[in-house]
């Protein structure tokens, strides 16, 4: 019996990894980058304080997979949260990882050549120059944590992550998230269970100790202090929404009975938009309306949003992609994008400040 009968009997082949603190040399995080970044996650902590009166909307592609599109997107963003700004809180939405059910393309760090060649070191550069480009234009920016291994290259550049809703019951997942650096947010599960996230953020507030890597790509005993800003996010489930306001107070309730922030971020998307595109400024339009009914427990909203309408297929060749176009879920386009978040803006300028004195 050799050693090759016993372990690696599937593994085609290893490749050694960039580590942490190399990837952050060729690339460094400049000192206005930076300062984005700490204002992007002492304006969220704020704003689940309380201290802060406004509504935060993490806002951008369902996934990135061209940085010029992504570029070209953050400075219509930049330009229309300078605008809000009074009102509203806008968060880019960057996402590089994406779980699959079964199988797929899983983001612009595992493939960035769209062609299965997986060149993942090749990815966290250009996810990482990516990010550092847009905290430089003072963006605040917004990621799925999904591979636990990635935040360790990346978390510096990121103010606020989310827990999916594949993830939000794994115990890897929680553990990760009581030592990353900004507010988490975790989706209830895809059977529009509450519980998950629920257990998920009194998780997180806690220390633990868990197997991973340190800056210099050694693998380490990790211990965490907790994280107490985990919130959760309604996406809905099992095919139906649950952003409506009955949905909304039942949140409410598990929440204080397990002792939680009254924290609540709506996702437009998913099934609470049946991932249809065009409802999602109706789920937001709804989570308006009950802010301005007296809802204090909404604080953010997600939206998936792109240059242009729909999404496209990944066949053919990458140059042959359209421009500005998601590759994964349907999103909005930008000029339905400006329309619904000035509406919001609009309804909600006199209203939010109220909150705070509610």
């Amino acid at each position: 019996m050799t050693p090759e009968n016993l372990e690696n009997v599937n593994v085609v082949s290893q490749h050694t990894l960039i580590t942490p603190e190399q990837l952050k040399k060729d690339i460094p995080l400049s000192d206005e980058a930076a300062k984005t970044v700490l204002e992007g996650r002492q304006t969220l902590q704020n704003i689940l304080d309380r201290k802060d009166h406004r509504l935060f909307i993490v806002i951008g592609p369902c996934s990135i997979h061209d940085v010029e599109a992504a570029k070209d997107y953050a400075r219509r963003l930049k330009a229309l949260a300078d605008e809000l700004g009074d009102t509203l809180y806008l968060v880019m939405r960057v996402y590089f990882e994406k779980p699959r059910t079964t199988i797929g393309w899983k983001g612009l760090i595992n493939d960035p050549n769209l062609d299965d060649s997986f060149e993942i070191e090749k990815g966290l550069h250009i996810g990482r120059q990516l990010l550092v480009d847009l905290a430089e234009m003072g963006l605040p920016t917004a990621t799925e944590a999904l591979d636990p291994i990635s935040p360790q290259y990346l978390q510096d550049t990121v103010s606020w992550s989310a827990i999916g809703a594949r993830t939000t019951e794994s115990q890897t997942h929680r553990e990760m998230s009581s030592g990353l650096s900004m507010p988490i947010g975790f989706k209830n599960g895809t059977d529009g269970s509450l519980t998950v996230a629920v257990n998920a953020m009194k998780s997180v507030a806690h220390g633990h100790a868990f197997l991973g890597i340190n800056r210099e790509g050694q693998v380490s005993i990790i211990k965490t202090r907790g994280n107490h800003y985990g919130h959760v996010v309604l996406r809905g489930g099992g095919g139906r929404p649950n952003y409506d306001s009955v949905h909304v107070k039942l949140c409410e309730q598990e929440l204080k009975a397990a002792g939680l922030r009254e924290a609540i971020v709506v996702d437009c998307s998913h099934d609470n938009s049946n991932k249809d595109p065009a409802l999602q400024p109706l789920v937001l339009q709804d989570m308006t309306h009950q802010i301005m009914e007296g809802n204090r427990s909404i604080l953010g909203a997600m939206v998936e949003s792109n240059i242009h309408w729909g999404n496209q297929k990944m066949a053919g060749k990458r140059e042959e992609l359209k421009y500005g176009v998601s590759i994964t879920d349907a999103c909005i386009d930008w000029e339905t994008t400006e329309k619904v978040l000035r509406e919001v803006h609009g309804k909600l300028k006199g209203v939010l400040p109220g909150r705070l004195q509610a």
